[in-house]
């Protein structure tokens, strides 16, 4: 074994432990965006950002050997937070809401998740779910929003994951996603489109959209494809089988690849791409494992297999983890950065057993080990902002933006490189379909 790959474990532990460090309490436990902050913040809960994330990272240590008495007891006061927050929470978002308390509540293996799915059932509202990310001016009061990590299909994701884990209650919930979803499609020439926010509640007409995962068209079509899959329902692989034919109409398809643009029309000032599960091929590839979990043939002359290999082989080839200019691959993260790059290679890996996703999820966790600060017991990252009077940004330590995530797929990686692909993976809301052949 190689150095670096000898060094996953103890990296993970230690940025692990930086982490746990970081835990503190009021009102129940809770994770500080950096280690400067001294108040919990909105989104104290969360899975992106706060003590949701961190019941995912147990998940995952549990796998790797079991919890310390510290651990254990950490698992208890976040279950214990997350449930006394369920029937007073208003935010339904899967990054910052119920959506994500249920995944957390699951990972957690802890009792609460038919709660969710009431609570959520309880506050739906026509249109979708109520949410406080989007206002005036900009936005028209009582805006909807629709996509996996705000939206419509971020919920709708949660309760098929919790129907899947044999969770009462979640059919109301999958229903009025699916609704909404279906009555929100708009059929366009080259296939069928969703935006993140509907026109009528945008005051800037033909505003710009996010075709990727995260915020946009990929993450509503992948949402569906999952729902009919889980549903028997054709109408629904049909419906993204004809959102994935409009995103390939935007996409570069040239050289065996596919990358979407960062929005719809270009934004002048930013790159108009990029690579990572948010805004990039990275995460747009769960659109076509998606579809070919749910049988779909045919995307535009090619099987969605096809497709997604072509999302990972533009990211495989772009250059990445280089950073060979200012703002190209400042981060190391699960959201924008490394992390999350190398998970979707190795859920790739263990559904098809191709070695260059192997290869190419390893070569990151390397690369992750290279950039890890180790300061004692600790280890953390610090991520680049080239545009800041000081470019070299805090630690962060939640889930999608900071060590916790980042411990995590380091986690992995040295049970993959332990025991090949007979080291399960962590199913999760996001991703269950696309781990498992």
């Amino acid at each position: 074994m190689s150095p670096r790959r000898s060094s996953y474990r103890p990296v993970a532990e230690a940025a692990w432990r930086w982490v746990l460090d970081q835990v503190r309490e009021d009102d129940g436990p809770w994770i500080p965006q950096d280690p400067s902050v001294t108040e919990p913040a909105y989104d104290r809960d969360g899975l992106h950002s706060g003590i949701g994330g961190l019941a995912h990272v147990l998940e995952e240590v549990r796998l790797s050997r079991p919890w310390t008495p510290e651990e254990a007891s950490l698992a208890d006061a976040v279950a214990g937070r997350l449930r006394s927050r369920i029937t007073v929470t208003t935010d339904c978002t899967l990054f910052d809401g119920l959506a994500g308390t249920a995944g957390a509540l699951l990972a957690l293996g802890a009792d609460g998740t038919d709660e969710v799915l009431e609570r959520l059932a309880t506050i739906a509202v026509d249109g979708g779910w109520p949410q406080t990310a989007l206002g005036p001016p900009r936005y028209l009061p009582e805006t909807r929003i629709h996509d996996a990590t705000l939206g419509t299909a971020g919920v709708l994701l949660a309760a098929l994951w919790a129907r899947r884990r044999g969770v009462s209650g979640a059919e109301p919930v999958v229903d009025h996603a699916v609704a909404v979803l279906l009555a929100e499609a708009e059929h366009l020439p080259t296939g069928t489109g969703w935006r993140w926010v509907p026109e009528r509640h945008d005051t800037e007409p033909g505003a710009r959209q996010m075709p990727n995962w995260s915020h946009g068209q990929a993450g509503i079509a992948g949402a569906l494809a999952v729902a009919g899959a889980e549903l028997d329902r054709p109408d629904l692989v049909e419906a993204a089988m004809s959102g994935a034919e409009h995103l390939v109409t935007l996409a570069d398809t040239s050289r065996e690849g596919f990358v979407a643009p960062m929005t719809v029309p270009d934004k002048p000032g930013q790159d108009p791409v990029t690579f990572t599960w948010c805004h990039g091929p990275t995460g747009t590839s769960l659109l076509f494992a998606a579809l070919d979990h749910a049988g779909a043939t045919d995307i535009a002359g090619e099987p969605p297999a096809v497709w997604h290999r072509r999302c990972l082989h533009s990211v495989r080839t772009s250059g990445l983890p280089e950073r060979l200019r200012p703002g190209f691959w400042d981060n190391d993260g699960r959201c924008c950065g490394t992390a999350g790059v190398a998970e979707v290679f190795l859920d790739s890996w263990q559904r098809t057993g191709e070695p260059d996703d192997l290869a190419f999820a390893l070569h990151l966790a390397d690369t992750l080990v290279e950039r890890a600060v180790l300061d004692g017991p600790h280890a953390y990252w610090r991520f680049l902002e080239h545009r800041a009077p000081e470019p070299l940004l805090p630690p962060g330590v939640g889930w999608m933006q900071g060590a916790a995530g980042m411990a995590a797929t380091l986690f992995r990686c040295a049970r993959v490189v332990e025991n090949g692909r007979a080291a399960d993976p962590v199913p999760r809301a996001d991703t269950w379909w696309a781990v498992r052949p």
